[in-house]
């Protein structure tokens, strides 16, 4: 579909912040993140582009 630079811009970037921790993070040292808490999911909820 036909989409505005801007929008493409904030698509790419929710693609970029929707993925799970790296797992070495874990690994680190008094580290308490288990995973990601920001994760999003397609059907559940709309982005607001």
């Amino acid at each position: 579909s036909h989409k505005t630079f801007r929008t493409k811009q904030k698509l790419a970037k929710a693609q970029r912040q929707n993925r799970p921790i790296p797992q070495w993070i874990r690994l680190r040292t008094g580290n308490t993140i288990r995973y990601n808490a920001k994760r999003r999911h397609w059907r559940k909820s709309r982005l607001n582009v």
